[in-house]
């Protein structure tokens, strides 16, 4: 079966191949005899109910500094020309990256767009999360100084502060026990964003690594262990940390069963959760997951096949 797919990405220019889990995808559809195409977000436009795009068809190899051809632009209808979106630009997840969804969202019963673009809209990383509380840490979701301050005096210690839509660990930042930086904190934070703010008492267990859980239509592909690299705390691949090979305990098992189902029903297909510890959930990474190059390195496993063969379900499923 050999689907045309356009893949809604950033820039091929300025991606690592190395990591990077689009181009991968791209790679996979490929060698399935899938033509792939690339296009800007920016470049949707809706007229009188036809969704078209700027694209342009293209080939990836990977070869660092060739790792693409494309060929010539030209407008494509979403409907008449392609079977299957990937919605794959980076967050941040702004009214842009929302109108995108709501964009793709008109495609429901005609074209596959995945992630599924409103179950992506209404799950937003630090936000879907809050739906499953009982594997999180205690967690304040706030503006005002005067609930931070109290929400602190009920965990005394550091505490982590983060962009509510972050992503990659930009702008995580740690406060110590005394307090002594929140308020210059909160004032930049305030100034930078308009929604709340998202705080966490400090995790020691995060030296022992954060693991990234890749799980395909609800089922555990595989997972990394991230650790934080020298002079940080925070764990993330592009905050400077790395990765290494794990097994997953009960307690994630748990954590993939209970919210298996739920993913592969909104048409979540490929998401990545993030678990400190071994028990604390902290984030469901719905828009653009990254890690199955690392976890395929580690386990000798097809990651990108596994997410391909997923795809290729649900879209027969739609005739």
């Amino acid at each position: 079966m050999s689907l045309r797919v356009a893949v809604q990405m950033d820039p091929l220019e300025t991606i690592n191949i190395a990591g990077d889990s689009s181009f991968a995808l791209m790679e996979a559809a490929q060698k399935r005899g899938h033509t792939v195409y690339h296009y800007d977000v920016k470049s949707l436009a809706l007229d009188e109910g036809r969704l078209t795009a700027w694209a342009a068809p293209v080939t990836v190899r990977r070869e660092p500094g060739n790792h693409f051809t494309r060929d010539e632009h030209r407008k494509i209808d979403l409907v008449k020309d392609i079977d299957v979106v990937l919605m794959r630009q980076d967050p941040p997840f702004d009214l842009s990256y929302i109108t995108g969804t709501h964009l793709l969202e008109r495609l429901e019963g005609q074209t596959l767009v995945v992630n599924d673009p409103a179950s992506v809209r209404n799950a937003p990383e630090k936000v879907f999360v809050l739906d499953f509380q009982r594997f999180m840490p205690p967690t304040l979701i706030a503006r005002r100084i005067e609930d931070v301050r109290e929400f602190h005096a009920r965990y005394p210690g550091d505490l982590v502060m983060k962009p509510l839509h972050g992503n990659g660990g930009k702008a995580v930042v740690r406060i110590p026990a005394d307090g002594s930086n929140l308020g210059a904190l909160i004032e930049l934070f305030d100034n930078a964003w308009v929604e709340p703010h998202m705080f966490q008492p400090f995790l020691p267990e995060i030296s022992e690594g954060d693991k990234r859980i890749v799980l395909v239509d609800g089922e555990i592909a595989g997972a990394i262990n991230r650790r934080p690299g020298a002079g940080e705390f925070r764990s993330n691949l592009a905050a400077g940390g790395y990765a290494e090979p794990t097994t997953l305990n009960a307690r994630e098992e748990e954590i993939c069963a209970v919210l298996g189902p739920q993913l592969k029903a909104r048409g979540l297909v490929f998401v990545g959760i993030d678990v400190i510890g071994g028990k604390w959930l902290t984030e469901i990474n719905v828009t653009s997951p990254t890690g199955i190059m690392a976890i395929d390195k580690f386990n000798g496993t097809d990651t990108p096949g596994l997410i391909w063969d997923a795809i290729e379900a649900r879209h027969a499923g739609m005739k």
